[in-house]
This record gives C-alpha cells, structure tokens and sequence, in this order.
C-alpha cells in the first residue's frame, strides 16, 4: 500500500472555529482610531491590546523587534528630464533615496538592472523616473510615436495599481506619456488604442505570451521602438513558472531584434537573493544588482504566534491545535475593533473566504457598522469584482481585507497598520513581501505569523532565527527543462521561423530538442529554417502558470450567472460534485462537475458541514540521474511518474471536524512525468532501528509527511507545490522507498534542492518529529493536512528511530554538485 499526498488543490477541512467566546478587553469608543485626524496606534501598543489575558499572552512564542533607520538622500542623474522631477516633486519627493538615484543612472546608461531593496522603499519611482523621462524624450521625435516601454507584473492588481500611481505622477507631463493596462480584463475595443498609441503598456507574462508576441505584426511599432521593458516583483518567477516565463522573455528579445531594438531590463524585487544571478538567469542578460536600500523604516514588531490545543480529538486520536483561520479570524476582528487597518493573508481561496465571513459576523456583535468594512480578495473573482475592492482598499472604505497572495505583492495600500499572515507562506521571500505591505507610509506596523498546526510551521514558531536570522532563498527556476522550453521553441517558431543562430538564445538544450519536435511533426524544418506547422496556435501549447488546461468556470445553476473560476488543476479536488464553494460569503454545493466544458455547476446552500477529497497516487522511476551511499541506505535524484486519481470526499462537522461520512466520486486518474529525491533503507537498518514489519508503514508515512512539511525551509517552494509517496516494498527499488516529488510537470527543481540538501533537510525533518510534545504524532509533527489515505498508518516513535538511523549513514559533506 502506498501512502501519499498530492501537491496542490485539496483543501483543508475547518477544524473548530472557536473554542471560546470571542471577547473584547476594552470598548470600541476607547479603541476606535480617529483616522481622519491621522494618528496611527504604536505597534507595541496593538499588540499589548491583542495579548491581553492569560490565554493569548502565552500564544505569543517570540517578538521580534527591527528598529527604524534613516533614510539616505542623493541627486537625480542630470539625464532625467526636469518635467519629470517637477512632477516628482509635486507629489511630495524633494530628492531620491541613494538607490533609487543609482538605478535611474544605470537604466540610463543602457545597462540592465535589478534593484533589491526592502517593501515600500520606492522601488517603483527608481525605474519610473528614466523611464518616464526617455519616454518623453522620445514623444518629441518627428516620427511620432517614439520610444516605448514594457511593464510587466505577476499579477493584475498590482498593474492596474501601478496604472493608477503613473497617472498621478504623470498628470502634470501632458500627453507625452500614454499609460493603458492590456491584459485579459481590457475591453476588446481598447485593445486597438493600445497597440497603436500607448507608449508605457502595463501587462503580464500571460498576455505577452498568448497576445503579444504571437501578434507581433500588429506590434511592430511598439516594438521597433521599445527601449525598457520593467520586470516588477521579479523574485515571484521561480519554478516552472519563472522557467516558462524565462523562455518568454528569451522570444521577447528576438522579435524586438527583428524590428531592430533591444530593450534594457529594469528588474524590481523586495526580497530577493543574489538578485544579479537570478536576475540574469531570468532574461538572459548580464544584469547590474543594486541592494544598498537608502529609504527610512519606521520600527516593524513582528510577532509569533502559535494557537493553543483544545480538548478536541482529529484524525488517529490526534490532539487538535486551533487552526490558523480561526485564530486569525478572532486576531481580525480585534484589530478592526481598534480601528487598526490590517490585511490578513491566508494560502487558498477558501481560508480568505471563511475568515471575512466568521470577522463579519463576530464584529457585527459589536458594532453594525463594521462587517461592511471588512472583506475577501482573492483569485477567480470577476475581473469587476476584484477592481471594486482595490479602489475600496485603496480609499480606506476598508478596514480589514483576508485575501490570498493575489494581494501579496508591490500593491501600494497606503495607510495599513498590520498584517496577519494565516499559515507561513512557504518562502521567508513571500512572508517578508506579506509583512512588508503594513507601514508602507515609513510608520511603524505590526506583523503576526499565526502558526498552522503543521510541522513547519511549529519548528518555526519555536524556531525564530530560522526567519529572522536567515536570507531569503535563492530564486530556483530552470529554463532547460525539456517541458518548458519545447512548446515555447514551437511558440518562436510560428512568431518567426527559427534559424540556426536562434538557437543558442534558448539555451543548450535547445538543439537536443530540435530533432524531437521534428519527429513529432511539430516544427518543420525548410531550407535553413524551421516552420511551426501546425494549424492551431502554438503559444496554446503550455499554460505558463502551470494550471494545466482552462479554467473551470463556477456556474450557478439556477441563473446561469458566473461566479468565477478555478484552476483546472484544483478541480478535481475542491469543485467535483459534492463540494461545497464558498464565494464572497456565501456557500454553495457543486450539483455538477463537466470536465469536457470546463464547467461546474453549483446551487447556494448552507451546509453543516465542509468537504475534502481524498485520493490515490501511485509512483515508478522513469531513469535514475543521480545515487549515493548513505551507509547501507540510498539516496537518488531522477525522473519519475506519478499517477493520481481523486476517489472520494469526506464530509466533516464544521465546529468539531468530526467526519460524517464518505462519499465515492467516478473521477479519471490524472498522470505527471516529473523528478524526485527518494531513499530506501535496508532490512539490516529497520533491525537496527527497531522498526518491526507491522510498524513499517507507518514509519515511512511519517516521515514522509514530516519531510514534506519540512522541505520549503531548504527549497524555494510551499508544501502545496511537492507531494509525496511512501512504500513499505516499492517495486522498482524492490526496497522500503520514501519519494518526495514536484507537483509540475518535468520538474521545478525543489526535488533536486532537497537532494542538494538532504543531510540538513532530513536532520531538520527528524528534530521536528522529536520535540514535538504529542505522544503518538499530531499535525504539529506527522500528520499532513492533504494525505490521501486518512493520516493512516503513522508510527511517530519507529519514525524517529528509522530516520535516526538514515542519517547515521549520511555522508559527512552534502552533494555539492549542483
């Protein structure tokens, strides 16, 4: 039997929601901040009131405090045009930061740049200047049009913030510069406009994948003339998505060479490690770091803060934490009775969902007018839906917002004191991007990591210089990988036939590939170039998310009214028939789930209960890359094939998470060619770790969840982007088998990290399982929130014992052949 979990789309099943009634310390009239008079509570002072009383006192397991720092001034470069530092000036900046002012002197230059600067330290004003000023220069020119630039974001809000933020700064600089958002929420009827008068288009990967590049025709002006191309929140593109992203930027570069331009990269990123390398690995281009941050910071509190057990029971026996949206449900809700201005930021759709909906209604028992001021922001809203609630966040009609990483990044939310961040979000990179949006005015603000009963997130709790004494991670992405680079190498090819000396732009593995696209009839090769063949598009060959085919469209049954949308590759766990779907508030169940049409079809309900798939997954070694020793133990790196099939939902008690029942579901399997880091133990090591062959499975689950909790410490990734397989008898390896695997096809290159690291990676995994202070194994250390089989067997104790004994035999320096 095989004991696994798959990497992403199952989500949690609401644990209790309180365990005590909600209660105020002091009144809304004491509490109540007078905004509009501007004074700002102290940090400490929040987070005094938050901690008052025994029980949330001990919740708090470390308090960090960072101090202000001033700010360092210089001079803008004589370069940038004076309309463009009066308009500067006219919103209240005399004079640049010293990094702001070396960015703008390098992009003048010509040279590519990555600025890595801390949240809110003006990233934004150090590229906009040049370009803003080149722009204009280029509006004066006799041809018309002149030069151009690109904005690229990860996500739509934070362009059409940024849209916002150039129209203030450029109102006073006339026509000269025409600013338009183009992505999937621009009208068709604006889309002409844009292409033939915008000279600053604010898009994303997405749509210069599927509409720029392969209409380039119909850009050719725009192109010609395009001299900057800005790469905002630059760290956001790792894995497979920074890899596909890396080859679109690669086509980018030789379809503006066609028309005769090449465009300087402006990169920006508030967390970032060794910002030049990832940078160049990302375009393609030598890349000049700036990471000496020159802005003023006002004091930061950062606190810890784990839930308490209650006298509830889970899975196995299990003792049960408060989970993280309960908690930061409760934490939300305070703070808006203080009038303290928070984001709450929670990892799925879901948990945004559900602590809105329990703040709205505990602060509707304490002031009527507060629910309306608090609200859910996350994806697969409609593009007017999420438009309504930035302008409102961005008035301060908002008080409070739970949202999910849709809002994480460079949005400018003016005015925020605090953050709370439900769960660790996987990267020390994306918890300091989520921290930083509090205190964006230079102010002080508070942050509150809320630890999710998980084995990560309890060794950080109790572990806090693994945050606060560590860099961020390094960016992994791999633009080699044979599953990213051959659709995009066929996207080149219907842009412009690719030749010979195209093929070094798209990197070594390009001509390997070449061959194979051949065979399968998808390039043709003519004369001394290849010819995309086909009739249907080419840049419809990959989904560069990753999402794995077309959104499912969320449909109400009765109306026919689009509720929004899903990733394809979260259907089949949180929209199959049965489901129940929160949206804006409200529940419904999902009476149909039509994969053909990419539908689901749901009727508003208010069920007792929430829903979890549960599923199957099966693994075999395609080829094994790398294997060392470890003692008698191996340990291996290769290409793998994971099959998965979701077979049932459990539908469980909203306040005890008591399980109800279980349902059947008739969904296909879903196969995933990827990589993996396994190892397997010998019979003479179970003896000497006193493993016996009924306590096995048990320790090998475990500490397959264990490790899987503990790998995004080691590896740019979340618990959501890896999955896992244990076996007591695995029939490659004919031995006892733990696999760890990425959930993307071909490979994100987390799998390869943890090889890299093993030695540190399992010790970490083993000291996690051993100070935890449950007795038989609890969420905290073994049990996994996404296991397909139940959280059954887990053997707590044989685990520590089995992975005792395969670290004895690790080698005493890791494999440094990366």
């Amino acid at each position: 039997m095989a004991f696994n979990h798959l990497p992403a789309g199952v989500h949690d099943a609401l644990r209790p929601l309180s365990v005590r009634p909600v209660t105020h310390s002091v009144s809304m009239a004491d509490n109540q901040i007078p905004r509009q008079a501007g004074i700002r509570p102290s940090p400490r002072a929040v987070l005094g009131r938050l901690s008052t009383g025994a029980s949330r006192s001990t919740r708090i397991t470390h308090t960090e405090h960072l101090p202000p720092r001033p700010g360092t001034h210089a001079d803008w470069p004589s370069a940038i045009r004076p309309e463009v530092i009066n308009a500067i000036r006219a919103v209240g900046i005399d004079r640049p930061w010293a990094h702001q002012a070396r960015t703008a002197e390098h992009a003048l230059r010509g040279e590519s740049v990555v600025v890595a600067t801390g949240t809110a330290s003006g990233k934004s004003l150090a590229y906009l200047a040049p370009v803003l000023s080149t722009l204009l220069d280029g509006s004066e020119e006799p041809s018309g049009r002149g030069a151009t630039a690109l904005y690229l974001s990860p996500t739509k809000a934070l362009a059409a913030d940024q849209r916002r933020a150039v129209a203030d700064l450029t109102a006073p600089l006339g026509t000269g510069i025409r600013a338009a958002v183009y992505d999937g929420d621009t009208p068709v009827e604006e889309r002409e406009w844009v292409r033939q008068y915008a000279n600053y288009v604010l898009t994303n990967p997405d749509m210069l994948h599927r509409g720029i590049l392969p209409g380039h025709p119909r850009w050719s002006s725009f192109l010609r003339a395009l001299r900057y191309v800005v790469i905002d929140e630059c760290h956001t593109y790792r894995g497979v998505f920074g890899s596909h992203v890396a080859q679109v930027l690669r086509r980018l570069r030789r379809v503006c060479a066609r028309y005769g331009s090449s465009p300087v990269f402006l990169l920006a990123s508030a967390t970032a490690s060794d910002p030049a390398v990832a940078a160049g690995r990302l375009t393609g281009v030598p890349v000049v770091e700036i990471t000496e941050d020159g802005s003023p910071r006002g004091e930061v509190v950062f606190a810890l803060w784990e839930p308490p057990l209650t006298e509830l029971h889970g899975e196995q026996g299990a003792p049960v934490r408060r989970t993280a949206t309960a908690e930061s449900a409760d934490l939300l809700t305070d703070l808006a009775v203080q009038g303290v201005r928070t984001v709450t930021f929670v990892r799925s759709r879901r948990g945004a969902e559900l602590i809105a909906l329990i703040a709205q209604e505990r602060l509707a028992e304490v002031d009527r007018s507060l629910p309306d001021r608090i609200a859910a922001y996350r994806g697969g809203y409609l593009p007017e839906e999420r438009r309504a609630l930035e302008k409102a966040l961005h008035s301060g009609e908002l008080l409070g917002l739970a949202a999910t990483t849709a809002l994480e990044l460079g949005m400018d939310i003016a005015g925020l004191d605090a953050v709370v961040v439900a769960g660790y979000p996987g990267t020390r990179a994306s918890l300091w991007q989520q921290a930083g949006r509090a205190g964006r005015t230079g102010e002080g603000a508070l942050a509150i990591l809320v630890a999710r009963d998980d084995p990560l997130d309890t060794y950080l709790v109790h572990h806090p210089d693994a945050l606060f004494r560590q860099p961020v991670e390094s960016t992994v992405l791999d633009p080699d990988n044979p599953y990213v680079l051959a659709p995009h190498l066929c996207a080149a090819a219907a842009e412009l036939p690719l030749t010979e000396p195209d093929l070094e732009l798209f990197g070594p593995a390009t001509e390997e590939l070449m061959p194979q696209l051949e065979q399968r009839k998808l390039l043709r090769r003519r004369a001394k170039a290849w010819h995309w063949t086909r009739r249907e598009r080419a840049a419809d060959l990959t989904d560069i998310r990753g999402a794995g085919g077309s959104p499912v469209q969320v449909v109400e049954a009765a109306t026919g009214r689009l509720l929004g949308t899903v990733d394809a590759a979260a259907a089949h766990t949180t929209v199959h028939e049965g489901a129940v779907h929160l949206h804006q508030g409200r529940s419904y169940l999902v009476k149909q789930l039509d994969l053909d049409d990419s539908v689901a079809l749901v009727e508003e309900a208010t069920p007792p209960y929430s829903t979890t798939a549960r599923d199957t997954t099966a693994i075999s070694i395609l080829e094994t890359t790398t294997e060392i020793p470890w003692g008698d133990a191996r340990l291996c790196f290769g290409s793998v094939e994971v099959t998965n099939q979701v077979v049932s939902f459990l539908r469980r008690k909203l306040i005890t998470g008591e399980v109800l029942g279980e349902s059947k579901l008739d969904l296909p399997p879903r196969t995933l060619r990827t990589r993996a880091v396994w190892w397997t133990v010998t019979d003479d090591q179970l003896e000497e770790a006193r493993v016996h062959p009924q306590a096995l499975g048990g320790a090998l689950h475990a500490a397959e969840h264990a490790s899987i909790g503990i790998l995004p410490l080691f590896a740019t990734c979340d618990r959501w982007d890896i999955g896992g397989v244990s076996i007591p008898l695995h029939p490659d390896t004919l031995l006892p088998t733990v696999f760890v695997y990425d959930g993307h096809p071909g490979g994100a290159g987390f799998a390869e990290r943890a090889f890299h690291t093993a030695a540190r990676w399992l010790a970490a995994t083993r000291e996690a399982i051993a100070v935890c202070e449950c007795e038989a194994g609890c969420p905290s250390c073994i049990q996994s929130p996404k296991c397909g089989n139940g959280n059954d067997p887990l053997d707590k104790k044989a685990a520590i014992r089995l992975l005792t004994t395969l670290l004895a035999g690790a080698p005493e320096q890791p494999p440094t052949t990366e």
